[in-house]
């Protein structure tokens, strides 16, 4: 009777009940992320094949054409279209011919093969221990992260066989067996690519000494054979060109993300830039193979292997972008005592190797130095100075876990509908939140200036909406703009208001909520977030001329001054901002979240009217400047009520706790309990 449940059913057919509902939704998860890493292929490959010849394969078409590299009787690098060693040179000649007839779906499909098959060495090479759910969907998801990668788009689309040398190594590594066929692929591996020779020191060291002969033993083989079938070749890639040193372009181009590379861009040339790069190179070649042998030792061979390869990076005289894959397997190292902080350096480094550094960091004139080498930056934390945990550390597999406060009963049976997106009391990593801040606002950015429309659709839009407003007899834009334009301080005001705060206060409001309030910080930034993605779609559905751009109806644009409606691409799109995404306000809506936040939270009741001080006058500024009809407002009202009712049915009312101090002594008990019980994130 003990084993029996009040429902009469007994508690093991109830496990496995469960056990087999988990099982179910696991299989479903996996299948959906198969599919996911499919069309990520399928898009790839439909990318390139769809791009005119010519401007795609680029690489790979000076090669093999017919007055390509190498088909001419001289050597291959008297252009410097060809950037591979002799060897590869060799090996790919006789490929040519067969190459020149499947540049398109030959070639490309076999690249993802390859990546394919990259992604599946990863998942089984994980450190152990790993969960059954992690192992189950580790294949495609590491599938997929290859497929987003900036170097493995950029090998599809120039054509380049840089994904060669990564998977030879790691199959040498964990899938071959016997430690000379190891070597023999990390060797050939090597004579692709030569600072892989930097693994060698990495397979000494961890014991595998027969390994490390070899590599270096078949890297000599396949460079001698080069020498006496190549010599010209040969003497013009390793004397003149040194090492391949020039190759591909100007050495200081952005895309050598190498330290010779960032050197040369800081403006340091001759003797003392190439002293530094030795001095510098070795350390970081001595430091990195150290930090692998460690990890090595510790049963971490892949961050092992990923940490020798971002030092391979930094040390290579040119390491163009194809080149930079090494950085990407750098996620499987853990990082943080923290379950919040756990996080941050995996998405740091997916966002920098699938996104451009644009979007990583503001366009400031102070940061350039930072953006232009990012992928350097982040090959140089792995391999030198990033503190990943030891599988002996206590919290290798269970960190410090998140405290949460206690549930709230909700109105509906159905809401929460995501049950486990619950308030957290402990702040979030603060370099993620900025991270994912900057990088979403990158990106709405970017939206909003590409969902744009020709003129004549927006004025279109534009007359439906002021004849709208005109049955509704609330068009008072006309009125209100006229009337401030002749009281000089209040349209100075506006004006001032209008261009300063809409920035300014949500930041402002979002900074606060972390320090003070992080369950209410994580409830008001996620509402915020989906407000703002509603607008984007009514940006694409509805693109629509404010009133400024109105031609005929006699408005004043008080903030960008007279417009000349004679050119006939004004407004459309320029290099700022889309102007014709008018509907829903964005003004209008940030703003009145900032009102909502305030009113909720704010403990005073003066604060709260303050509060709604904002969106009134944000409301009075985009109407008496005409950058905005009534009706925007309306929407970038119906935007933000979209907003918080959507969190609201995913993750239910805001916490008891979390309206309170975290350093009260009752919510921050309850919290803990709380979070005792959640074992973990």
């Amino acid at each position: 009777m003990a084993d029996v449940e009040h429902s009469g059913r007994p508690a093991g057919t109830f496990g496995a009940t469960a056990a087999g509902a988990g099982r179910r939704r696991l299989r479903v998860a996996r299948l959906g992320l198969w599919l996911i890493a499919a069309v990520l292929a399928v898009r790839q490959l439909a990318v390139v094949l769809r791009t005119p010849r010519g401007e795609r394969l680029t690489d790979l078409e000076t090669w093999v054409g017919p007055n390509g590299v190498l088909h001419v009787k001289g050597s291959l690098y008297d252009s410097t279209q060809f950037t591979g060693t002799p060897f590869g040179g060799l090996v790919l000649k006789p490929l040519t011919r067969a190459a020149e007839q499947a540049l398109g779906w030959g070639w490309t499909f076999g690249t993802l093969l390859l990546v394919a098959a990259l992604g599946l060495v990863v998942a089984r090479a994980l450190p152990q221990p790993v969960s059954r759910r992690a192992s189950l969907l580790a294949a495609p998801v590491a599938i997929s992260l290859l497929m987003l990668s900036l170097p493995v788009r950029n090998a599809l689309w120039l054509g380049q066989i840089s994904i060669l040398p990564v998977l030879l190594v790691l199959l040498g590594c964990f899938i071959v067996r016997g430690e000379r066929t190891s070597g023999l692929l990390i060797g050939l591996a090597a004579a692709l690519q030569p600072t892989v020779l930097l693994f060698a020191p990495l397979l000494w060291f961890t014991g595998r000494r027969r390994a490390a002969l070899s590599t270096g033993a078949t890297f000599a083989a396949c460079t001698a054979l080069t020498w006496a079938a190549m010599p010209r070749d040969s003497y013009m890639y390793w004397v003149h060109h040194m090492a391949g040193t020039g190759l591909g372009g100007p050495a200081d181009d952005l895309a050598n993300q190498s330290l010779h590379g960032a050197l040369l861009r800081l403006g340091l040339t001759g003797p003392l830039e190439i002293a530094l790069f030795l001095t510098l190179g070795t350390a970081v070649a001595v430091l990195g193979v150290r930090r692998a042998v460690g990890y090595a030792r510790d049963g971490q061979l892949l961050l092992a292997v990923a940490v020798t390869g971002c030092a391979a990076i930094a040390v290579s005289p040119t390491t163009w972008q194809h080149q930079l894959l090494w950085v990407l397997l750098a996620v499987v190292g853990r990082v943080g005592r923290r379950a919040s902080d756990r996080f941050v350096w995996p998405v740091a480094v997916v966002l920098v190797m699938t996104l451009p550094a644009k979007m990583m960091l503001p366009n400031m004139s102070q940061l350039y130095t930072l953006r232009d080498d990012m992928v350097l930056l982040a090959a140089l934390a792995a391999a030198t100075v990033v503190p990943f945990l030891s599988r002996t550390s206590p919290y290798y597999r269970t960190p410090i876990p998140t405290e949460y406060a206690a549930p709230v009963p909700a109105r509906w049976r159905r809401v929460p509908l995501v049950p486990f997106l619950r308030r957290a009391v402990t702040r979030s990593n603060l370099l993620l939140e900025l991270l994912l801040i900057r990088v979403t606002y990158a990106a709405y950015q970017r939206v909003r200036v590409r969902v744009t429309a020709d003129r004549a659709t927006a004025e279109h839009h534009g007359r439906q909406v002021h004849t709208l407003e005109q049955w509704l007899h609330i068009d008072v834009e006309g009125w209100v703009n006229h009337t401030v334009v002749k009281i000089d301080w209040l349209r100075q005001f506006l004006d001032f208001y209008y261009e300063s705060f809409h920035f300014g206060v949500p930041l402002t409001i979002l900074a606060v909520l972390y320090i003070r309030r992080p369950a209410d910080y994580r409830w008001a930034r996620s509402a915020l977030g989906l407000a703002t993605v509603f607008a984007l779609v009514g940006f694409w559905l509805y693109p629509l001329a404010p009133p400024r751009l109105m031609p005929g109806l006699g408005f004043i644009d008080t903030v960008h001054g007279v417009q000349d409606f004679a050119k006939p691409n004004y407004g459309t799109l320029t290099a700022v901002t889309n102007q014709y995404a008018a509907m829903p306000s964005l003004h209008f809506g940030w703003s009145l979240w900032c009102g909502v936040v305030i009113v909720v939270l704010a403990p005073k009741w003066w604060m709260k009217a303050l509060g709604l001080l904002h969106p009134l006058f944000t409301v009075s500024a985009i109407v008496a400047t005409a950058n905005h009809w009534i009706l925007d407002a309306v929407g970038g009202a119906a935007i933000v009520s979209a907003g918080f009712g959507l969190m609201y049915l995913l993750s239910g009312p805001r916490a008891a706790a979390a309206t309170a101090r975290k350093d009260d002594p009752v919510p921050q008990a309850v919290a803990a309990s709380t979070g005792r019980a959640s074992s973990g994130h």
